[in-house]
Parts: C-alpha cells; sequence; structure tokens
C-alpha cells in the first residue's frame, strides 16, 4: 500500500514538473535566440535544484519526494490517509476541469483523448546525465554543466548556426532525432 501511495505521489509529481516545464517550452512559431536558452536553463536549474545546493542530485528527487509528501499529508501525521490522498486527486481533477473550461474545451478528458503524456517538458535528472550534462562524472549537476549541455542542444537545433532557432529548424530537429530513434530501435528489434 505504502508503495503504490509513494509510485502514485510521484507520478502527481512529475505530471506538475511537465506543466511547470511547459511553461518555459517556446511558442509554436517562436524564434529562441542563445541568450533565450540560456536564460530558460538558468530557469529550470533553479526550479530542478530544489534543496537549493547549486548542485542537481539525487538530494533534489528526495526534496520534491518530501515537499510533495507534505503537500498530501494535510494533518502533518507523517501517514496519508485515505480522505487526504482522495481530497489531492478531486482537487487535481477539479483543476483540470477548471483549465480545460478556460481553454474553451469539453472537460478534462480532452486531454486522455488526445494521448496526454505527463511530464513531457524534459528527459529528467537521469536522462540529462545520459545526454552527458554531468561533465565531470561525479552525480551531480552543476549550473554551469546544465547550461553548457543546453547551449549544445540549442547548437545542434540552429542549422545555419545564425545564433536564433527558427520554428522550422526545431520541427527539422525533432525529425531528424525521430530518424534516430527509428533506426535505433530497428537495429535494437533485429
Amino acid at each position: 500500500m505504502k508503495k503504490t501511495l509513494i509510485l502514485a505521489l510521484a507520478a502527481t509529481g512529475l505530471t506538475a514538473g511537465g506543466v511547470a516545464a511547459a511553461q518555459d517550452r517556446p511558442q509554436r512559431n517562436a524564434e529562441i535566440t542563445r541568450a533565450d536558452a540560456e536564460t530558460r536553463a538558468e530557469r529550470q536549474f533553479a526550479r530542478m535544484d530544489a534543496n537549493g545546493d547549486g548542485m542537481i542530485n539525487e538530494a533534489d528527487q528526495e526534496a520534491r519526494v518530501r515537499a510533495r509528501f507534505d503537500r498530501v499529508d494535510a494533518d502533518g501525521n507523517g501517514s496519508i490517509s485515505f480522505e487526504e490522498y482522495t481530497a489531492v486527486r478531486e482537487n487535481r481533477a477539479e483543476r483540470r476541469g477548471d483549465r480545460a473550461e478556460r481553454r474553451g474545451r469539453r472537460g478534462g478528458d480532452r486531454m486522455a483523448m488526445r494521448g496526454h503524456r505527463g511530464g513531457r517538458g524534459g528527459p529528467g535528472l537521469a536522462g540529462l546525465m545520459r545526454q552527458n550534462a554531468d561533465a565531470d562524472g561525479d552525480g551531480s549537476i552543476s549550473q554551469a554543466e546544465f547550461t553548457a549541455a543546453a547551449l549544445t542542444r540549442f547548437q545542434r537545433q540552429d542549422a545555419d548556426g545564425d545564433g536564433t532557432v527558427t520554428a522550422e529548424e526545431r520541427r527539422a530537429h525533432r525529425e531528424a532525432m525521430r530518424e534516430v530513434r527509428r533506426a535505433h530501435q530497428a537495429q535494437n528489434a533485429e
């Protein structure tokens, strides 16, 4: 029961994190400059550095999980009752419905019909480390490492090297990455 509850809390946090990260994503047709990419990286790093120690590591994950648990544990007794858990779920469903209504959609189930992918805003800590953001291999990502990785991704997308990534360049880069994944999956299937 506890393990299921912890997993449910983690999933809730990932969804919320995806919404926050989505706010940093560029608009569909917006151009992004190198300065924009640096600013986004700084904001994203600050959000991910949950314990404020200047590094992104496992301690931040623990701090985020603890904060989510504390938000659900309304009476602060160190355990989550069925009523507390249910209240969080109902509140989340209500907020989802309100957002959908503000956007002129029917109810909150439109996301489910579209195949909503929570946490879509980024690869997460493990993904960042796999993408070589942890340049010194110490198991933590500093602000400098995080920004360097973000700027490397920016440069890969900036096909013409003019310091600005257009919507077309982003689309072309996404499609190229899809092709790489498809080829990798086909190779692994053999």
